[in-house]
């Protein structure tokens, strides 16, 4: 499975917004920070927001900011809202789907289980799990700043074991 530039850079826009809680972030900040381009940054971020996990604020003194706690923002959900519209492979593909093999084939099957079991294993990991108690990952995203998350009882250990 592949997860496509639109879903990774979504997920850099949340952990820089999780690392940075308490303070509005620009778009041009996580642009600089993150390695994407103000234009596609702006559709993912139009994305996030409609989807309930960023607010916005326009103006002068304008940014944006996590809709709700890190901890309550679950990256199987995520990547599962985001990755949804594409397509694993052409049989899934409603209108595009030129295979003939698709009524019978035990691989679209076992694909199917395997996309299923990518997002069983991302469901219990939060964004605050992946942010939190990662001093590499804050000094990129915030330089000379502890990680300002309030601690959580998950952790990427243990979001695992589950």
């Amino acid at each position: 499975m592949r997860v496509t530039k639109r879903t990774n850079i979504a997920i850099r826009v949340l952990m820089h917004c999780a690392a940075n809680t308490g303070r509005l972030v620009t778009k041009s900040e996580i642009a600089r920070c993150c390695n994407a381009s103000e234009n596609h940054l702006a559709q993912v971020i139009n994305q996030l927001a409609q989807l309930g996990y960023l607010s916005t604020h326009r103006g002068r003194n304008g940014g944006l900011e996590l809709a709700r706690p890190a901890s309550q923002i679950q990256i199987g959900e995520v990547f599962r809202t985001l990755e949804s519209p594409v397509p694993l492979a052409e049989c899934f593909a409603d209108a595009d789907n030129t295979c003939p093999l698709t009524e019978a084939c035990r691989l679209r099957l076992a694909l199917s289980e395997a996309a299923n079991a990518f997002y069983a294993t991302l469901d219990p990991i939060t964004l605050d799990a992946l942010v939190c108690d990662n001093a590499p990952l804050i000094d990129i995203l915030v330089p000379g700043r502890a990680c300002s998350i309030p601690r959580g009882t998950a952790t990427l250990a243990a979001a695992a074991q589950v």
